[in-house]
């Protein structure tokens, strides 16, 4: 089960560097739902919470403010896969499971491709669309979703491995539909 933590833990990350990063640290600093093995235990410190939370806060705000989100998108593109990396090689044992460098690239290639869908395509249709009015609510959406994964990452793996299978379905069909959509006829 550890590996569908790591994947869902990681694709969290690339809608908010931060919001896994700070439960993967609270929920092993404050409960036995996780053992964090040296040297990804740092996180449980309470100095790395307290900086994550300020990171947070600022990430929080940053991503609301119009033009402003643009700028902190761009910024995330190197945190965010990072986060990714660091949430997949430390969740719930994967460092025995997996080989931590290949765990961490697994970690980089999720988040990274969550977070360039994200910035590259839905955040500009969305400004595009709606004149900017749109991203603060999808912002917010983003925080919810990226908890709402973090948690349930931990607390019911097997979730995330059904919701990663039936993500893949429905990009699938989409694609098989635009595919047969597409054809000129003959």
């Amino acid at each position: 089960m550890g590996i569908f933590s790591a994947f869902g833990l990681s694709a969290s990350a690339g809608l908010n560097a931060y919001i896994p990063l700070l439960v993967v640290a609270l929920l092993a600093r404050y409960t036995d739902l996780l053992k964090l093995q040296p040297p990804w235990d740092a996180l449980t410190s309470p100095w790395v919470i307290g900086l994550l939370l300020i990171l947070l806060a600022i990430e929080f705000f940053a991503d609301k403010a119009p033009a402003v989100n643009h700028v902190n998108d761009a910024i995330q593109t190197f945190v965010r896969p990072a986060a990714g990396a660091i949430v997949f090689a430390a969740s719930a044992g994967v460092v025995r499971e997996v080989h931590p460098v290949l765990a961490m690239g697994l970690g980089i290639l999720v988040a990274g491709s969550v977070h360039t869908v994200k910035a590259a395509a839905v955040r500009p249709a969305i400004t595009a669309t709606t004149g900017g009015i749109g991203n603060t609510p999808v912002s917010i959406l983003e925080d919810v979703i990226s908890t709402t994964v973090s948690v349930l990452a931990v607390v019911v793996p097997v979730l995330i491995a059904m919701m990663l299978i039936l993500f893949a379905c429905w990009a699938a069909w989409r694609l098989w539909r635009r595919a047969n959509r597409i054809r000129p006829a003959s």
